[in-house]
């Protein structure tokens, strides 16, 4: 299979009040179409956000920037660069992974969230040694874990607002 080549583009969301990292995979088409996080209308990852905080919704790129940080929330993705088919994350191939202590050295994280299987099997396997930090795995919110509702999601993505449970 000769897939082409993509490159992360998009720059991390943080700043010096991050608590929390959450990291996907790499960006799908639609949200490499515009060089944002979550951005297929049917990943559920904004309503999930935004049902934890008890906050609108939000639809623009600078409310979403602003909901993850007014929550200390830090969002990135384990890898840089790889060979995909479309937004397909079982075929990610050749991966070069982000340098994840562009965050790591400039905020106070205290736990790091992956979102989804995939997410958190790249981060053990590319980013974990380099780290030595623990991640928790929580349920994808892409279009493709349509088995989970948003219920569901919800009970499984509380942990992300609760610092009291970090070491």
């Amino acid at each position: 299979m000769d897939l082409k080549r993509h490159y992360h583009t998009s720059p991390p969301i943080f700043d010096g009040k991050s608590m929390v990292l959450i990291l996907g995979t790499f960006p799908s088409v639609r949200s490499r179409e515009a060089n944002f996080f979550y951005h297929h209308p049917q990943n559920r990852f904004w309503k999930v956000i935004a049902k934890l905080t008890g906050s609108a919704e939000p639809k623009t790129i600078e409310q979403k920037r602003k909901l993850l940080l007014d929550n200390r929330i830090a969002v990135w993705d384990v890898v840089h660069s790889c060979r995909l088919k479309a937004s397909s994350d079982s075929s990610i191939r050749d991966v070069v992974p982000n340098d994840l202590s562009v965050i790591l050295d400039h905020a106070p994280i205290e736990k790091i969230f992956a979102n989804g299987n995939k997410a958190y099997e790249l981060y053990m396997r590319y980013s974990f040694e380099k780290t030595k930090r623990p991640i928790t795995r929580l349920p994808s919110t892409s279009p493709a874990n349509a088995r989970w509702s948003l219920e569901r999601l919800l009970e499984d993505w509380k942990v992300v607002l609760a610092p009291d449970t970090y070491n």
